[in-house]
């Protein structure tokens, strides 16, 4: 399970229950309606049209697509959603981030603070655990010799900070503002985006066994089932075969592949 959770869950959307898929394009469509709220023309609005991207990504229906837009230009009728991001910690010391999008923090709050307790976790004070992260984008795509080079190349001369080789795959890192920019170079490219986003990176990590990994993936597998929270990233390092099926690397860090825990 990688550090945050959101392209997993889009990942697995594709296969999912028509229960879950639902839940998934709710979340999404919260995104839209709060990006749509600068403006509901995604050639002039990037993130409208990066939360755009994620939505075909997870399969959403165009009219879906199309009716989050016009609730957050307010042609549909507006929706009050805000953003907010908790801080916490899990069992081990583990650092915990959840991207909320609620239209109802009095709601939201208890709900997460009694998840987090539940499994031997809590709250923490605003700035307790956020310092402790970066925001990045990063674009992944498989990795071969030809690749490497060739992205190295691109990435770098479309504003990338970093190009790491993880083994299966290749990671070019970016500042949040240039990620579609070299997101788009690759993709102009022809090279073959496995996936991409931008998400909290732990600026350290943690190792804990595997009993302490299992009650965080459970934990994080419960709090991504709550409707209000977007993502969840963390900063520990997850033992070699714990709740990992398709990724080669094992830190909190952005890793794109990881499944859900297998226990």
């Amino acid at each position: 399970m990688s550090g945050h959770s959101h392209w997993a869950k889009i990942k697995r959307a594709k296969g999912a229950t028509d229960a879950k898929r639902g839940k998934i394009w709710s979340k999404i469509a919260r995104k839209i309606i709060i990006a749509a709220k600068n403006g509901g023309d995604s050639r002039d609005n990037l993130t409208l049209r990066y939360t755009i991207d994620e939505a075909k990504g997870a399969n959403m229906p165009k009219d879906t697509i199309e009716k989050a837009i016009l609730k957050g230009t307010g042609e549909l009728g507006g929706e009050n959603y805000e953003a907010v991001v908790y801080e916490a910690y899990a069992p081990g010391g583990v650092a915990v981030m959840i991207d909320v999008l609620t239209n109802n923090r009095s709601r939201t709050a208890p709900e997460l603070r009694s998840i987090l307790e539940k499994h031997g976790g809590h709250l923490a004070a605003t700035g307790a655990v956020g310092f402790q992260f970066l925001k990045q984008g990063i674009v992944t795509v498989k990795s071969s010799a030809e690749i490497e080079d060739k992205l190295l190349e691109l990435g770098l001369e479309a504003g990338a900070d970093d190009v790491k080789n993880e083994g299966e795959v290749i990671e070019v890192i970016t500042s949040p503002a240039n990620f579609l920019h070299v997101r788009d170079a690759i993709s102009a490219a022809n090279v073959p985006i496995e996936a991409s986003e931008i998400t909290n990176i732990p600026t350290t990590t943690i190792p804990i066994d595997a009993e302490r990994a299992h009650k965080l993936l459970k934990l994080i597998e419960v709090l991504e089932d709550n409707d209000d929270v977007q993502s969840v990233s963390h900063n520990a390092e997850i033992p070699e075969g714990v709740g990992v099926l398709n990724c080669a690397a094992q830190s909190g860090q952005s890793r794109y592949n990881r499944a859900e825990s297998e226990g």
